[in-house]
């Protein structure tokens, strides 16, 4: 059986719900359409669902432009009963809300985590974007693909392989190939066209008036209440600097501290940097080349600040044995593994 015929086989509702990581990217978003459009070929309805507000403005245009139905899932009375795919995310991810009913299955690009408790499960680490197995599914299955679903799926590609220079794989290039041809150029060009809106040149000026280098370490504070979408786009542009390896940036909250990471260097997994960085009092996840973490319930700026100062201090560790730098070049400060340690450092509260 292909996969989708596998994933039909445990669906025992007429609806389902369809549920992405909180603040859902393009990739996200696109991977969710595509698998709601798949599914009402089959006569099952679905509901495509996510926590968190979406405000990056390309991603609200590509919503507009390519007519997506999404729903807040908080405002959805999910039953016992309920069945829901996870798209782009894994269950115990930071980023990914659990809600009443019971997650069947999950369609992922990450690492693989556990596994254990989906009836149903395509998670492929070595694949650019999960929306190049969301289109696979189409392509095994011989299910047309309209135009309007062939733009949303290559829009998704070409932003979360960042214009196919990253992590890229041969599916991926596959099938930007072939949909790029059924594609829409002309609503591809509006969203490449609004990236950014002018308020976001005032965050993109506290980045670099903030931005610390420690050899080839970028280290950025964007302050209180940066989205997420900024976060990344800020990331991605500090990235392209000739001297820069990796970048770690934060944001404090209402409700914790969100952290970014991007790399450019094999040897710098992204996904491990900020795992290490949180260790004890967060969580993250991600690719080799990005991934993002988050530190819950912190109280307060300062005590969001003596946090990312630990976790930078872990992060530039980690790249020192990663990279043998020698003495004179390693950072200051040792990796504190001790979370009561942690907690005295922050007054000796548990925030």
């Amino acid at each position: 059986m292909t996969k989708l015929e596998q994933l039909l086989q445990v669906i025992s509702k007429k609806v389902v719900f369809i549920q992405t990581h909180n603040y859902p990217d393009q990739d996200a978003l696109a991977s969710a359409q595509g698998l709601k459009l798949l599914l009402e070929h089959f006569g099952i309805q679905a509901v495509i669902c996510y926590k968190g507000e979406i405000d990056k403005y390309n991603t609200i245009k590509m919503i507009e432009l390519l007519k997506l139905d999404i729903t807040p899932a908080d405002s959805i009375e999910f039953r016992e009963d309920d069945e829901t795919i996870l798209v782009d995310c894994q269950k115990g991810n930071s980023n990914v809300k659990t809600y009443c009913g019971k997650v069947i299955g999950c369609i992922d690009h990450h690492q693989l985590q556990d596994p254990s408790s989906y009836l149903f499960y395509d998670i492929r680490p070595n694949v650019g974007a999960c929306a190049t197995i969301i289109a696979s599914y189409f392509l095994e299955n011989n299910i047309p693909i309209d135009q309007l679903l062939a733009t949303t799926l290559v829009y998704a590609i070409r932003m979360d392989t960042n214009l196919l220079s990253r992590s890229v794989s041969d599916l991926d290039l596959d099938i930007y190939c072939d949909l790029y041809k059924h594609s829409n150029r002309n609503i591809m060009h509006q969203l490449d066209s609004c990236t950014l809106k002018f308020k976001d040149l005032v965050t993109y000026h506290r980045a670099i008036e903030h931005l610390r280098i420690y050899h080839t370490v970028a280290l950025i504070d964007l302050g209180t209440n940066c989205s997420e979408a900024i976060m990344g786009q800020i990331s991605d542009f500090i990235l392209t600097l000739r001297e820069i390896d990796l970048v770690f940036a934060h944001s404090y909250r209402d409700n914790g501290v969100k952290y970014t990471v991007r790399s450019n260097r094999s040897d710098l997994d992204a996904s491990e940097v900020v795992r290490q960085a949180l260790e004890n009092f967060g969580d993250g996840g991600g690719h080799n080349a990005m991934a993002a973490g988050f530190v819950p319930n912190v109280p307060n700026p300062n005590t969001a600040a003596t946090l990312s100062n630990i976790a930078e201090e872990r992060v530039l560790e980690y790249v020192s044995d990663a990279m043998h730098w020698p003495r004179e070049k390693r950072a200051k400060g040792k990796r504190i593994k001790n979370v009561q340690t942690i907690w005295n450092l922050i007054d000796g509260k548990k925030w």
